[in-house]
């Protein structure tokens, strides 16, 4: 019996723990740090509401298997009960469910509001999916592109986190609403990144939308979410979050280095 409400706990603590460093770790069970406001109102949507009711639902069901396994047995039972229906229980069977089922529904659909509604945003980026790599445009600041190709474990550095770094970074300034653009120039992707409660699908054709306001600076980490064909494993996301005045002087920076590249290749191109 201790060994079972141990267990019982390390599941139920693990899976509302989160960790620091924006990544995940080896056996981790629960989310990470929430980046953003409405990641946080996820984790406390899943581990305040979602998953009490899911532990009393399974102690319960397990609990009346094993009462009626010992209750009524054909040692304890040699003449079946001949008994159908149960008005009481049939109400509360119907009731009960329709309660948690609103309770679960009144913060999802908060959720959903807020996750889908867009405010006024600060930044605009576009994101496309190629096979395989993500390409970023930022129209605010002159429309230049960044391509985003994954690091070969031969080009890490420490600490080494294999298929989730990429060559250059999306970098966006922190506490800024940061509205996304999502495309795709092939197939289906899908833009991804667990810290900020972000998954959009990118479908050739279409733009989709969504949004992200972060809380605090560091390098976020993703993946493409959506099976893009034999590489899909290998298309990574990174967002870095910087203050206003770094934002800034990558700007500058981005703004030659980038467009630079661009006329290059359009040079080449037109040979």
């Amino acid at each position: 019996m201790k060994i079972l409400l141990k267990t019982l706990l390390i599941l139920f603590t693990s899976a509302t723990f989160t960790l620091a460093d924006n990544i995940s770790v080896d056996w981790q069970l629960g989310f990470q740090e929430p980046a953003t406001d409405l990641m946080a109102d996820v984790i406390n949507f899943h581990s305040y509401i979602l998953l009490p009711i899911i532990t009393a639902i399974s102690i319960l069901v397990l609990g009346l298997l094993i009462y009626i396994y010992f209750r009524f047995n054909s040692v304890r039972n040699p003449v079946a009960s001949t008994t159908t229906h149960n008005t009481v229980i049939e109400i509360l069977w119907t009731v009960i469910p329709v309660i948690l089922l609103i309770i679960i529904a009144i913060p999802s659909f908060r959720i959903l509001y807020v996750s889908e509604t867009i405010p006024d945003s600060d930044i605009t980026i576009k994101a496309t999916g190629h096979q395989w790599y993500w390409s970023y445009e930022y129209p605010d600041y002159g429309d230049f592109t960044i391509d985003a190709n994954m690091l070969s474990e031969s080009e890490l550095s420490d600490p080494k986190l294999r298929l989730l770094e990429t060559d250059t970074q999306i970098v966006v300034p922190v506490n800024k609403v940061v509205k996304l653009l999502i495309t795709s120039e092939d197939v289906l992707h899908s833009w991804t990144i667990p810290a900020f409660a972000v998954k959009m699908d990118a479908v050739p054709g279409r733009i989709n939308d969504t949004w992200f306001k972060v809380n605090k600076e560091g390098i976020y980490y993703g993946q493409c979410s959506e099976l893009c064909g034999p590489r899909h494993s290998f298309m990574p996301i990174n967002v870095k979050v910087v203050s206003q005045e770094e934002f800034d002087e990558w700007i500058e920076f981005a703004k030659e280095e980038y467009a630079s590249i661009e006329s290059t290749q359009i040079r080449l191109a037109s040979k």
